[in-house]
């Protein structure tokens, strides 16, 4: 993650560096603001240095802030990106619900609560699709992360956490689950986003209600 101190070019041309050396095969970024992940890309891609492949963010049906910029960014410059916390710090599994203990109780760091209505609406969604598929609400969770075409990275604390995790691959969500969960979890993009919705009928490339993606960097220059 960012330490605040050292410029993106560094970072970039460090990378270069590891690559060169053999030291490394590909580089990535955790938890960086998305201009300064573009501005990465763009170095590399002008300079002729190793490409930057992979982005690592915090995603989850409790936490789909990166949808206002990060996630159209990692399209744009083709990055593959892995989402930590999949199960929101531990809420999605439905275990608080059930007065089970874990980070809330033991860690209370890097997790959510049930503290808003949407919140609410998310765990009521998941729990009833849960019941529709027969299987645990954390797959339908992590079902739901991968179909965003983002890999999650699970952290289970025991084996049975684990065979339930690994159990997400065989989850099956149709299109109308789906969409049921994006209807719930979907945050506020913010400006300029919603301006632009607002306005699509006056705007070439959003007719159909989703901006299309313009100014994607060549691939060619890699």
């Amino acid at each position: 993650m960012p330490d605040g101190i050292t410029p993106i070019e560094e970072i970039a041309r460090g990378f270069e560096d590891l690559v060169s050396a053999g030291k490394i095969l590909y580089a990535g970024l955790s938890d960086f603001p998305a201009w300064r992940v573009a501005t990465a890309a763009t170095l590399a891609a002008l300079r002729g240095w190793s490409p930057l492949a992979g982005l690592q963010l915090e995603y989850s049906l409790v936490e789909r802030t990166p949808d206002r910029e990060l996630r159209p960014m990692a399209e744009a410059y083709g990055l593959g990106v892995v989402g930590w916390s999949p199960l929101g710090g531990g809420l999605l599994t439905g275990k608080y619900r059930r007065g089970e203990l874990g980070r809330a109780t033991t860690w209370k760091n890097l997790i959510h609560g049930e503290d808003t209505g949407q919140k609410t609406k998310v765990l009521d969604a998941l729990e009833s699709i849960a019941g529709e598929t027969e299987a645990s609400m954390s797959q339908v969770a992590i079902a739901w992360v991968g179909h965003k075409g983002i890999i999650p990275i699970i952290g289970p604390r025991t084996r049975a956490q684990l065979d339930d995790n690994l159990g997400a691959a065989a989850v099956t969500l149709t299109a109308d689950q789906v969409r049921r969960l994006d209807q719930v979890s979907a945050p506020s993009l913010g400006f300029p986003h919603e301006m632009m919705t607002r306005f699509k009928e006056l705007v070439p490339g959003l007719a159909g209600g989703k901006p299309e993606l313009v100014d994607a960097p060549s691939r060619q220059v890699r």
